[in-house]
């Protein structure tokens, strides 16, 4: 008789590679970090918290992620390593436990007009190759559908070898369909320049024709250059010139000339104004130039492709009765849907990827983006949720998942979204980091790490990690925060006046009115894609009726600079620094500038010296000569108030407030933009900290210091609570209540109930995004607004309040 085995009921002795469940950081220094030791659970969502500076993205983005790249970069060859980034090894003594690490940060996607959102996520790429397989007519391959494919066409002779003394010459032709516009090159908009901001055609160049900023008469290498190149008769009237002439003043080629026994380059001056000054970042223009520019350069559609950056032949293919363009132009929910309508079994796993990705930007909440729109218009929010796409259906399990803020830009409404997303993303069996201040993201932590206590060198240590039950419990800054709740206030101010907006049509706002209340705090808010920038950045009249001295926007536009720039560079702080230093002691004031005259010529004033190892990371050693204080040694003997320039950089923007508010260092233009940097919540900040150091939060404040200097009478803030801690919004509602009451109009564009609730008067838009939304579904005072719950930013207000 046989008997069937007895199955064993008892449980199976753990096994070793069960017990790998722990990320181990131990004596982490990377940037502010003090010599940090924690286990993160893996499988687990895990929230980073802190003020902003306190550490957050040094742990989790320069520590984990970064290693965790290196090591992965490792398993590559040598010659494939060479053209990666080369990554050094972060400054802490154990990581054990890593996985690979999958980084969604906030870093604006690239501003090159010819990426578009499809361009970044491959969905243009399979509608090319879905047009070139459907498409009637047929016109080409799947570069005869993209906007950055030129068509090419050449013949000639080539020469071939044949063995050791057989050669001839043959004819051959090449042929490339593109579907590129060649109006405007696939940009999509053409660009004019308004000659008569340039020069004053009834002047002569020796009479001082030319109205460009900093061009001289004097200037050998500007003026001079055109008046004595012997092309042209500097004592004629511009608008004397002959045909041939006005050519050669406009547009010659870059051509050898001689000036006074000098070679120089003559070029003419349309492609001279494009390389000096179209080829710059504007933020990074002085602000007259910057206006220049704006008065010089104007914008306008492509007349022949009318906008939509393809070719004549790419337009005329269609499938189903649209074009590549009009299916770029839909709206990516309504572009799902037509994509479903098409059934070709012989394009069938094309059309299944291509509805997969469509229906991820559903998902994630950005179906109301098209394909077509520009990938440097979209916010540092709508940047990461899209490069979350193509991680959304990933079968990649034991991932570790690393995110910056990922509810930047996103209202209360969508934040529960995101929140499913990232449980989705843990329940899968991957490690989640997310970096975050939103109380909704750290209530569905699993584990939850406090950093601070304070920003910068106050900051680096870890105060708490735990539940949320216990980070609620304990006495640390975000712990006494999270349950906050700002209160409706019981009076709102009076408007001044009022700015009308009439017909408003920008992208997809229904022909909107509004008069938005000046001499009070007014919010702008909707769901993300309700139209709120569309309102305010593009229908906005820019001569407000509160005075004359304009609109000051300040966007969430990345800073650019690199590890030379710093808050005093930026800000315009350094140049009265250094009149001080040369005005005290007699000398230039040049010495002062670690980029100029006074830069230790052994490091270039960089402080550092970099040596390139070719495929391994690069070191970087102090400068020997300067000990990293980036001066000649004889510029530091020169002393303002007992300080060396070296010593005034090292200073906290509260100490060298104090350093040039009084005494001998008193600097009266100093101390109002260091007043203004303190202002913003960054006196913790060194004067002369890299800017490639600070936090996205810690540079948009930066850039908010530096615009409070202009002069305008109404101002623009897009989210400027994005990267703030709990702590930090209540100083930066007080900041706002100030320029407020120092008779300035401010507009915020925002979704933290905190400063809605602070308002003087809300506009809502709505009721949903993309077509939608585009409608004022209200506008009164933030009392109102809970009173009706008519919307669904009237429910969340409401319910934060507890009303």
């Amino acid at each position: 008789m046989s008997m069937a085995p007895r199955s064993d009921t008892r449980s199976p002795a753990p096994h070793d590679a069960d017990s790998h469940d722990l990320i181990r950081v131990h004596g982490a220094r990377e940037n502010n970090l003090k010599d940090i030791s924690i286990e993160i659970p893996k499988r687990r969502l895990t929230v980073f918290t802190g003020v902003s500076g306190s550490g957050k993205s040094s742990l989790v983005f320069d520590t984990i992620a970064a290693e965790s790249q290196r090591l992965i970069n490792e398993t590559y060859s040598a010659f494939l390593q060479g053209f990666m980034p080369t990554l050094a090894r972060p400054d802490v003594d154990v990581l054990d436990g890593l996985t690979t690490a999958i980084t969604v940060d906030q870093q604006r996607m690239g501003g090159d007009p010819r990426s578009t959102v499809g361009t970044a996520t491959d969905a243009n790429t399979m509608l090319r190759i879905l047009f070139s397989r459907l498409g009637k007519p047929h016109i080409g391959p799947p570069s005869a559908y993209s906007f950055n494919t030129a068509s090419v066409r050449a013949s000639g002779g080539i020469t071939v070898e044949r063995g050791a003394a057989k050669t001839r010459t043959v004819k051959a032709t090449f042929s490339r369909t593109g579907g590129m516009c060649t109006r405007c090159e696939g940009r999509g908009n053409v660009s004019d320049i308004d000659l008569t901001q340039l020069y004053d055609d009834s002047k002569s160049l020796a009479e001082g024709a030319f109205t460009i900023p900093g061009w001289k008469s004097d200037s050998f290498w500007t003026v001079r250059v055109y008046a004595e190149s012997g092309l042209l008769d500097p004592d004629k009237p511009i608008r004397e010139y002959t045909e041939k002439e006005m050519r050669d003043f406009l547009y010659r080629e870059p051509t050898k000339v001689k000036v006074e026994g000098v070679n120089l380059t003559y070029e003419g001056l349309i492609p001279k104004i494009q390389k000096s000054f179209l080829s710059k970042d504007k933020e990074s223009m002085q602000p007259h130039i910057r206006a220049f520019v704006e008065r010089a350069v104007t914008f306008t559609t492509c007349p022949e492709c009318d906008g939509t950056r393809l070719s004549e032949g790419a337009r005329s293919s269609k499938i189903k009765r649209k074009s590549i363009a009009d299916a770029c132009a839909m709206e990516i929910r309504d572009l799902a849907e037509w994509v479903r309508g098409i059934e070709e079994p012989s394009v069938a796993p094309l059309l299944a990827a291509l509805r997969h990705t469509l229906d991820s930007f559903v998902e994630i909440g950005l179906g109301y983006l098209s394909l077509d729109r520009a990938a440097g218009t979209l916010s540092g929010g709508e940047a990461q949720r899209v490069k979350m796409i193509r991680h959304l259906g990933s079968s990649l399990t034991d991932v570790t998942y690393v995110f910056d803020e990922p509810t930047a830009g996103l209202h209360p409404h969508d934040i529960q979204r995101m929140n499913g997303l990232l449980r989705r993303l843990r329940d899968k069996g991957n490690t989640v980091l997310v970096v975050e201040h939103k109380p909704e993201v750290i209530a569905i932590a699993d584990h939850v790490v406090d950093l601070g206590p304070g920003a910068g060198t106050a900051g680096g240590t870890v105060c708490y990690e735990g539940t949320v039950e216990g980070l609620r419990a304990g006495d640390t800054i975000t712990g006494r925060h999270l349950d906050d709740r700002a209160s409706l206030k019981d009076k709102v101010r009076e408007p001044t006046g009022a700015l009308e907006i009439r017909g408003a049509t920008a992208n997809n706002l229904r022909k909107v009115d509004v008069d938005i209340p000046l001499g009070v705090l007014c919010v702008v808010t909707g769901v993300a894609g309700s139209g709120k920038s569309s309102l305010v950045h593009g229908s906005l009249p820019r001569r407000p009726g509160a005075g004359d001295e304009g609109v000051v926007s300040i966007d969430q536009s990345p800073i650019r600079g690199s590890r030379r720039s710093n808050p005093a560079t930026y800000t315009g702080l350094l140049d009265p620094i250094r009149k001080a230093f040369a005005k005290a002691n007699g000398v230039k004031p040049a010495l002062f500038s670690a980029n100029s005259e006074g830069a230790c010529p052994a490091c270039n004033g960089a402080g550092v010296i970099y040596t390139d190892l070719g495929m391994m990371a690069g070191t970087a050693t102090t400068c020997e000569d300067c000990e990293g204080k980036r001066f000649e040694a004889s510029v530091l003997e020169y002393r303002l108030g007992g300080r060396d320039i070296s010593e005034v950089l090292a200073m906290p923007v509260t100490e060298a407030e104090e350093f040039f508010g009084a005494g001998e260092a008193h600097t009266p233009a100093a101390h109002k933009i260091l007043r203004r940097l303190a202002d913003v919540g960054l006196g913790y900040l060194t004067i002369g900290q890299p800017l490639t150091t600070l936090s996205g939060g810690e540079r948009q404040r930066l850039k908010l210091a530096a615009h409070m200097a202009e002069k305008g009478g109404v101002y623009i803030l897009d989210e400027p609570t994005n990267g703030l801690h709990l702590a930090d919004v209540e100083q930066l509602l007080g900041l706002l209540d100030r320029l407020v009451d120092s008779g300035k109009s401010v507009i915020v564009v925002e979704h933290h109930q905190a400063v809605m609730a602070h308002a003087d008067w809300i506009i809502d838009l709505g009721p949903g995004a993309g077509h939608d939304g585009g409608r004022v579904v209200f506008e009164g005072t933030p009392a109102d607004l809970v009173a009706a719950r008519s919307t669904l930013t009237g429910e969340h207000l409401a319910a934060y309040v507890g009303a």
